[in-house]
């Protein structure tokens, strides 16, 4: 089956969609998330949608490192994923009439620091010719499929 042309995604409560809803500008997807490859580095991430599910912005940030690292500093274990819920808790308090819930959006993609962000459709089979029949969330590796009733795999 063929991926639709706006992908459902269902809140979670306490899970990997827990922070995503609507706001007076339209929808929301906030995450803390890591990017794996050559190195490890933790994004804090906030996509913007209009109400009909179109990508309006995103803000991305590292969270890995201090803002201002002082030479020779060690930072405490914990240190980054702590500022990095921060970060996340100021830019949701930031939306206007934000409530959490169920959104409904249109494949994107953004490129930052090197790293692909975004709803990005794929397809499982190695047919040329094949439609895509998969929607991937990136960095996060949430991924979307029949029956499109908003649930995720890892």
């Amino acid at each position: 089956m063929t991926v639709p042309e706006i992908v459902p995604i269902a809140h979670e409560p306490e899970y990997r969609t827990g922070t995503i809803g609507r706001y007076a500008g339209g929808q929301f997807f906030a995450s803390v998330t890591y990017a794996e490859g050559p190195l490890r580095r933790l994004y804090v991430v906030l996509h913007r949608f209009d109400a009909d599910g179109r990508h309006i912005d995103s803000d991305i940030s590292r969270a890995d490192r201090p803002p201002t690292p002082s030479p020779g500093a060690e930072e405490t274990p914990g240190a980054a994923p702590a500022r990095a819920e921060a970060r996340l808790a100021g830019l949701l308090d930031g939306l206007d009439g934000r409530e959490f819930g169920d959104i409904a959006i249109r494949p994107f993609r953004v490129v930052f620091d090197g790293v692909v962000f975004g709803l990005v459709t794929e397809r499982h089979a190695p047919t040329p010719g094949e439609e895509h029949d998969w929607a991937e969330l990136y960095p996060d590796r949430l991924g979307f499929s029949a029956p499109w009733n908003g649930l995720y795999d890892t």
